[in-house]
Order: C-alpha cells, then sequence, then structure tokens
C-alpha cells in the first residue's frame, strides 16, 4: 500500500513538473504570446467600456460619415458612433462566449468524465454524442433561437446547449486513454472513492485538453452568437458585433460604407485567431519534442 501511495505521490509531482515545462515553453513562443496580449487587451477594453466611450444610443447628425478624427471608425445610418459601438459590443460578446463555454465545458468535461470512468454508461454517451454531432447545427439553433425569443439568456442556452458534445468528444478520447494507464488501477487499490479518484487524478490528467477546449469553445461560441445576431435573433436592447453587423444590413450601409462592416468584422477576426494561435501554441508547449527544439 506504501508503494502504491509513493506511485501516485509521483505521479502528481510529475504532472506539476509538466505543467511548470508546459508555462515555460509556451512564454518562448512568440505568436502565443501575442494572442494572449490581444485577448487580454479585449477583455480590458470590455470590462472598461463605460470608461472608453459613452454608451452608443439616440441619433446623430453625422450619418454614415467614414473615419475621423471625430469617429475613428466612422458612424451608422443613424449617425452612431462605431468605434463606441465596437467597444461596447465586446462587453456582451464576450459575455456571451465565457457563459456558455464555460457552460458547454461544465457539461461536456462531466458527460467525457462519467463515459469514461465507467464503461457500462460510456456506450450510452458515445452514442448520444454521435448523434449529437451528426445533427445540422446551424439550422437547429437559429430554429431554437427564434422559438424561444431573443435574448441574453437564449443565446448563451442556445449556444452551450450544441456545443458540448464537441467538449464531451474530445475530453472523452483523451479520458478513455488516461484510465487504462497502470496509476489509475492503483489508485483504485487504495480504497479511495470514484469522485475522489476522478477529481484527484482523472481530471488533472485531462485538463490540458479542458483548457484548449475553453479557448476554443469560447471563439466559435463568439461567432455563433454574432451569426445569430446578424439574423436579428441577438438581443434587440445590447450592442454586440453581431447587431452591428444586422443594422448594417438592415439599413442597406453594408454596400455603400464599408466602414460599418469593417471593424466589427476585425474584432471578430482579432478574437478568433488569437485564441486558435493560443491553442497550438498551448499544444506545441505541451509536446515534449517541441520543448526540446
Amino acid at each position: 500500500m506504501t508503494t502504491t501511495v509513493a506511485g501516485l505521490d509521483s505521479v502528481t509531482n510529475d504532472q506539476v513538473t509538466a505543467a511548470r515545462a508546459t508555462w515555460a515553453a509556451f512564454r518562448r513562443n512568440p505568436l502565443g504570446m501575442v494572442s494572449v496580449g490581444i485577448l487580454v487587451v479585449l477583455v480590458v477594453v470590455a470590462i472598461c467600456a463605460p470608461l472608453i466611450a459613452e454608451y452608443p444610443s439616440g441619433y446623430g447628425d453625422a450619418v454614415l460619415q467614414g473615419p475621423s478624427g471625430a469617429h475613428w471608425f466612422g458612424t451608422d445610418s443613424l449617425g452612431r458612433d462605431i468605434f463606441a459601438e465596437v467597444v461596447w459590443g465586446a462587453r456582451l460578446s464576450i459575455v456571451i462566449a465565457a457563459l456558455s463555454s464555460a457552460l458547454a465545458i461544465a457539461i461536456g468535461v462531466v458527460v467525457a468524465v462519467l463515459g469514461a470512468y465507467f464503461p457500462k454508461a460510456d456506450a450510452v454517451i458515445g452514442t448520444i454524442v454521435d448523434l449529437c454531432l451528426s445533427l445540422p447545427v446551424l439550422p437547429l439553433m437559429i430554429l431554437v433561437a427564434a422559438l424561444a425569443g431573443p435574448s441574453l439568456i437564449t443565446l448563451v442556452l442556445v449556444i452551450a446547449f450544441f456545443s458540448w458534445p464537441e467538449v464531451t468528444r474530445v475530453v472523452r478520447s483523451q479520458a478513455l486513454s488516461v484510465v487504462r494507464l497502470p496509476y489509475m488501477d492503483a489508485a483504485k487499490l487504495t480504497g479511495g472513492s470514484s469522485f475522489w479518484i476522478i477529481r484527484k487524478h482523472l481530471l488533472p490528467a485531462v485538463a490540458p485538453v479542458i483548457v484548449v477546449s475553453v479557448v476554443l469553445t469560447a471563439s466559435r461560441a463568439v461567432l455563433s452568437a454574432a451569426g445569430l445576431a446578424f439574423l436579428g435573433l441577438g438581443d434587440p436592447n445590447s450592442w454586440s458585433w453581431g447587431r452591428i453587423l444586422y443594422d448594417a444590413q438592415q439599413s442597406g450601409a453594408m454596400q455603400s460604407a464599408w466602414w460599418t462592416t469593417l471593424f466589427p468584422s476585425l474584432a471578430m477576426l482579432l478574437l478568433v485567431v488569437s485564441a486558435t494561435l493560443i491553442s497550438i501554441a498551448y499544444n506545441d508547449a505541451r509536446n515534449p519534442r517541441a520543448r526540446e527544439d
């Protein structure tokens, strides 16, 4: 028994050492660090939106005015400042991404871990996940959002509901390989409960995959929220990057005033590309061969 406990402690120490080595390798990746900086800037802009720009509302005299010193990103069809719209849109877009990805990750990880650890449940879970992944996601998201009505809660629930199967698929594949390792059998021999083994050994082993899933799910949530808002299914009472595009399309300014679509699109592009580069850099940092190079 003493030897088994010592072996488990050794596994835990190895995981801590690997995490430190991964972080050290990640810091040496310039694309990864720049991407982290971009995400931090976007989050700070979202948090400090009231300090950066006034909330865009009402009407203005400068209708469809191009970028200038007075209006950095130009104005829309009602004379509202697009820079302020993008700044305030970052708040809602990032909130939706954070909430929906957190909910999707929570559901996906729980289902994946339970399926991997309990073989009897794995067959049922695998079938459900495969069925969900085979569904046409975008049409169903549009249908559910249209039936439920446009609101923040609707967007979060709809995006999370259609995102968790992908998280489960990725985490489950990693968890299945972990539960077959000798130290998992050793953990069972110590007499620990299933909950303790999952929390102490299985979850830390799949944590790197979860981190990547969080980043990618959040970026996909931003695109999904923007797509639904562009179709008029977003929250009509709050600014988001998708709503800016929707207003431009509805007013007919999308064809004549390029700035009405360029800047919110660039904001989404920055977020999605930086999130993708972070996941790539993190995967490279986890690779021992990449760390040696």
